[in-house]
């Protein structure tokens, strides 16, 4: 199966945008094709504004995010495969997503997905049980006896100043 990266990449930038909220990109700066302008990283990370009004020709398929983007006024191209991009969010409250940043790279993004279904499929089964059985063990209450109110007293909260 192809990664869900690049999907889910796409339905968070379009709800981040829909809600009126600017979408940010945290991308890998040193990941192979990786082409962001010079100096700018920081750490061998850089975020990147990718709202429609920051950036031009902005389109995400499955094997890159690709616009252009105005940096110190002068415009450039940016590249960014979807393995690189760490995390997508909203400026404006920080929701969004990480990304598994190994997954992709070593190219087992559905590896998890296969060793959770063996997990699943040894872990034991549900079975019916008899309920004719189980009344006369469980504790019911009779009826017999109302539940008691709780006692009358002096309230416990205290007027701290």
């Amino acid at each position: 199966m192809n990664s869900s990266r690049p999907y889910i990449l796409r339905a968070l930038h379009e709800w981040i945008v829909d809600n009126d909220c600017t979408p940010h990109i945290l991308v890998d700066a040193n990941y192979p094709q990786v082409k962001v302008p010079p100096g700018y990283a920081a750490d061998g990370q850089i975020v990147l504004n990718t709202a429609p009004a920051a950036v031009r020709y902005f389109e995400i398929d499955n094997q890159a995010v690709s616009f252009e983007a105005l940096f110190s006024g002068v415009p450039f191209s940016l590249y960014v495969p979807i393995a690189a991009v760490l995390a997508i969010y909203a400026r404006e409250n920080g929701q969004g997503m990480f990304f598994d940043a190994q997954s992709d790279r070593l190219g087992d993004d559905e590896q998890p997905l296969l060793e959770d279904a063996a997990i699943s499929s040894e872990s034991p089964a549900l079975h019916a049980v008899d309920t004719a059985d189980t009344a006369s063990e469980d504790p019911v209450d009779s009826g017999d006896e109302p539940p008691k109110p709780p006692s009358p007293g002096r309230p416990s909260l205290r007027i701290i100043k």
